[in-house]
Formats: C-alpha cells, sequence, structure tokens
C-alpha cells in the first residue's frame, strides 16, 4: 500500500513538471510523423505488393516499423525521466527524510518504479491509439499488434529498471541520466551487432564459367 502511496506521489510529480509534458508532446510529434510517413509509404507500394502471393499487410508495413521507432526514441528519452528519481532526492537532501518515514527501502524503490512505470505506459497507450487508427479503413494482424504492445512495454520496463538503478548511485540528475543512457546505448549496440554479425561471414564469388554472383560463406 505505501509503495502505492510513493508511486502516486511520482506520478504527481511527473505531471507537475513540464519535463514529462514537453516530452509527451515531441515523442508523439515524432512518432506521428513517422506514422504518416509509414502509410504514405504503404500507399506508393501497393501496386508493387498487389502482385506479389504472400504479400506484407498493413500490419507489417506500418505497424511494426513504428514500434521499432518508438523503442529507440525512448531509449533517448527514458534516461531524462529517471534521472531525478533517486538522485534528486539525494541532491536536495531529502532522501534522509524519505528513509525515516515508516516505509521500508524496498517499498520506497518500488513505488517509484511503478510511478514511472504508468507515465510510461500512458506513452504506450498514446502510441497504441495511432495504429488503432487503422482499424477505421482496414484490417490489422491483432496478434502481431499485441506483440508489439507487449515487447515495447517489456523494453520500457527494462529501461526505467536501468535508469532507476543509475539514479540510486549517482549524485547529480545529469550524471544518472549520461550513464543511463551510455548503458542502454551499449546494450542497443551489441544487439545491433548481433544482427549484423551473420551477415559477416559471407563474401562475394565470381563464376569464371558462367559469370554469375553468389554468396559464399566464410570458414
Amino acid at each position: 500500500m505505501s509503495a502505492l502511496i510513493i508511486a502516486s506521489r511520482e506520478l504527481r510529480s511527473l505531471f507537475l513538471s513540464p519535463l514529462a509534458w514537453s516530452i509527451l508532446a515531441v515523442v508523439q510529434f515524432l512518432l506521428a510523423y513517422m506514422f504518416l510517413s509509414q502509410v504514405e509509404y504503404f500507399q506508393s507500394l501497393q501496386p508493387q505488393i498487389a502482385a506479389l502471393e504472400d504479400s506484407p499487410g498493413v500490419t507489417d508495413l506500418i505497424v511494426v516499423p513504428l514500434f521499432g521507432n518508438a523503442g529507440v526514441i525512448l531509449l533517448l528519452v527514458t534516461p531524462m525521466l529517471t534521472m531525478r528519481l533517486i538522485s534528486e532526492e539525494r541532491r536536495n537532501r531529502t532522501l534522509s527524510l524519505l528513509f525515516s518515514a515508516p516505509v521500508s527501502i524496498s517499498e520506497i524503490i518500488l513505488g517509484k518504479y511503478l510511478g514511472i512505470a504508468i507515465f510510461l505506459g500512458l506513452m504506450i497507450l498514446m502510441i497504441t491509439a495511432m495504429p488503432l487508427s487503422l482499424t477505421f479503413g482496414t484490417h490489422l494482424d491483432w496478434g502481431k499488434v499485441a506483440a508489439c504492445v507487449l515487447g515495447l512495454g517489456l523494453l520500457l520496463a527494462s529501461f526505467a529498471a536501468i535508469g532507476l538503478y543509475l539514479s540510486s548511485l549517482a549524485m547529480q540528475p545529469v550524471v544518472a541520466a549520461v550513464g543511463s543512457f551510455g548503458i542502454l546505448l551499449l546494450l542497443w549496440i551489441i544487439d545491433w551487432n548481433a544482427t549484423v554479425a551473420p551477415k559477416r561471414g559471407k563474401s562475394w564469388d565470381i563464376s569464371p564459367c558462367s559469370g554469375t554472383i553468389r554468396t559464399c560463406s566464410k570458414g
């Protein structure tokens, strides 16, 4: 129960700051522009898609890229939201007062995490509203849409956990934000490197007989 009270306090303080409203507006504007660009791109591809047997649908060409772009943008944004969770309490010398309250440290951490998680959940709902608007004119693959929403939710939950941990270590919110961004960027680079690594094992080979080009695996 104490964790919920702390979560509501954190959520209230977020909406009282102009930073949270600015982040909501900027993220929604950027993703709305990307969403409309994907819709226009899909319309330009319709003649080519109509000639394919197993052609990708609206969900594959519009919804999935939207959530992928949202993950990258929120990787940049989440550290700015989590940087103040603990480090600002330490900087303002109110952390000792919080620890002296009749609540455990676990409840304090859980409450702060729930507060930022609820805020990120609201952002996911706002993002999901864009592809849902397509249901007025077409059909969506609801399984893929649900997978995108769940994947983005779990991704942002991990972002919030890393940001909260760095905020508990840093003395200044800016240091916590830079540290969180560095770790998240490193994890993104590792994932990108693992994605492109199989492609590095291929080389181009030109057949001397037919002159055709084919790929060969190294080793």
